[in-house]
């Protein structure tokens, strides 16, 4: 994609991955975020954030099975990278969409996905340039969805999605 936008948006995995692929058409933020990063409607390249905490991946990954959405792996989704752009069509204080939960949202359209450009991201709308490498794997990546030790579960259902005894807590907020 050789026409992305010169602004962009860093948002974490697996959010910014649901985005580009067309599951979740509201990116949520405190109303003090969006106009300290200037966020308005316009298309945006964006950018997937170099961090990502197993807390929040786990929580992320339970909110968007609650969706109907199947996440990837941590190890297919890029980290520091624009993947795509995504216009943003408003600015919502409130919703009755699922995907609203904070005090204000972004409302999204159209997502267009591209190969990782790697890139450092920033807070808010930022002028991005390609440069740097892909984030490297966290250990919990690794091990993510295989049994944990002494289960006795081996590879019984390999093919089973991971499951939740209960809905993990939510890491921010």
């Amino acid at each position: 994609m050789s026409d992305l936008p010169r602004l962009a948006l860093s948002v974490r995995q697996p959010s910014a991955w649901a985005i580009i692929a067309g599951h979740k058409p509201i990116e949520n933020r405190t109303l003090g975020s969006i106009r300290a990063g200037r966020m308005g409607p316009g298309r945006i390249a964006l950018h997937a954030a170099a961090g990502l905490k197993e807390e929040e991946f786990r929580y992320l990954y339970w909110r968007l099975g609650k969706h109907g959405v199947q996440c990837p792996h941590p190890l297919e989704l890029p980290r520091g990278c624009i993947i795509g752009s995504v216009e943003v069509t408003g600015i919502i204080t409130e919703s009755r969409s699922e995907w609203f939960g904070g005090q204000a949202g972004l409302t999204l359209k159209d997502p267009m996905p591209c190969d990782p450009i790697p890139c450092p991201g920033a807070l808010g709308y930022f002028e991005w340039a390609p440069g740097g490498t892909l984030a490297t794997p966290a250990k919990w990546m690794l091990n993510w969805g295989a049994p944990s030790s002494g289960a006795g579960t081996d590879d019984m259902f390999p093919d089973a999605p991971i499951a939740f005894a209960k809905p993990p807590q939510k890491p921010w907020g």
